[in-house]
């Protein structure tokens, strides 16, 4: 099926409204990752507004699920999941604030919506194995979609993941990478090389797909062909910008973490509302 440009705009809008609420609620804690909610915008209003299969219930046992194995993306998934309805929109006036049960990392005990609580990064995919493992014995159709960190490729236990998935012929894993070539102690490839990444999945038998993560019509295409009945694990290599959106964060180490406060934080509101 064809997606019309009202699906574009709907879909641009819903990652602007990711961006600008980030904004809005790292106000709040007064400290807060930027650039790598940014990276991924597009990927999460791809996902939650196209993409998965989901509904009203929270806990419908055959939905899609997401696992923020990069899980300080959660200030960005938080207002989405209270647009769909999941809590309370009011919640998001009190993020990180004592008593919230909106964190800097997501508590899946706390947070309707959230798949799996997220702490040390390289753990997602891990999750991810485990729980299509469970849905294929309950016959639930449900996929299971993991968002990783390119900085994440540096932890062994996302290997040990990735050789295991293809091992019980989890088809309906679909593991995307966020590869914004940046961790937190500068450029991927300086840190700890991790390229040829796709060749280096394809090697552990996954069928790995690449696209401009930035890019809504991309994102839909790569998704929308994932093949329904294959019993080989996907992934993803959505490349994207760090800091995406806002012209003084992009590829920037210093915005990893921060705080907008004020006229600077009106400023970057204003920048993300003029484009379109």
């Amino acid at each position: 099926m064809q997606t019309t440009s009202s699906e574009f705009e709907r879909l641009s809008d819903r990652a602007r409204f990711v961006r600008t609420e980030t904004i809005r609620l790292i106000q709040i804690a007064r400290s807060g990752h930027y650039t790598s909610v940014f990276s991924a915008a597009e990927i999460l209003a791809t996902l939650y507004y196209h993409t998965m299969k989901i509904s009203k219930d929270p806990k419908w046992p055959d939905r899609d699920r997401l696992i923020l194995s990069k899980g300080h993306v959660a200030v960005g998934v938080y207002p989405i999941l209270a647009d769909l309805g999941y809590f309370p929109k009011e919640w998001l006036d009190n993020y990180a604030r004592i008593g919230s049960p909106l964190g800097d990392h997501p508590d899946m005990t706390k947070v309707p919506g959230i798949d799996f609580s997220s702490g040390s990064l390289g753990h997602g995919l891990s999750i991810a194995v485990g729980i299509a493992l469970g849905l294929r014995v309950k016959k639930s159709p449900g996929r299971v979609f993991v968002l990783m960190g390119d900085g994440e490729m540096n932890e062994g236990q996302i290997w040990e993941a990735a050789q295991a998935a293809p091992q019980f012929h989890l088809g309906s894993v679909i593991g995307i990478i966020d590869r914004n070539e940046m961790e937190f102690d500068g450029l991927t490839e300086e840190v700890m090389g991790i390229e040829p990444l796709g060749d280096k999945w394809r090697s552990f038998g996954w069928q790995v797909h690449t696209c401009d993560g930035n890019s809504i019509p991309e994102l839909i295409d790569t998704f929308d062909s994932l093949p329904p009945n294959s019993d080989r694990p996907q992934l993803i290599i959505a490349k994207t910008i760090k800091g995406k959106g806002l012209s003084f964060m992009e590829k920037s180490r210093v915005w990893h973490l921060g705080h907008l406060s004020g006229a600077d934080a009106e400023a970057a509101i204003k920048e993300l509302n003029s484009k379109n």
